[in-house]
């Protein structure tokens, strides 16, 4: 038996964050200086690569402390 090193997969919640505080991502990408294809990139798991300091400005611009808030692990 091989030991699937896939079993967790990382979850972005820019959908959520926005929908809970009815922004829209034009108006995420204007407070974090992401580019709006970036960040849309991230909210829908078609990036690869996450950059650590989008992540701090997403956190910043949304005013979060608690990163759980941003990244979600989940099982696939």
């Amino acid at each position: 038996m091989g030991v699937d090193h896939h079993e967790i997969k990382v979850e972005i919640l820019i959908n959520k964050l926005l929908a809970e505080r009815n922004m829209s991502l034009r108006e995420l990408a204007r407070l974090s200086g992401i580019e709006p294809s970036n960040l849309s990139n991230l909210a829908n798991g078609k990036r690869k690569k996450i950059y650590l300091e989008h992540i701090e400005r997403i956190a910043d611009a949304l005013e979060i402390d608690d990163i759980s808030k941003i990244i979600k692990l989940t099982k696939k």
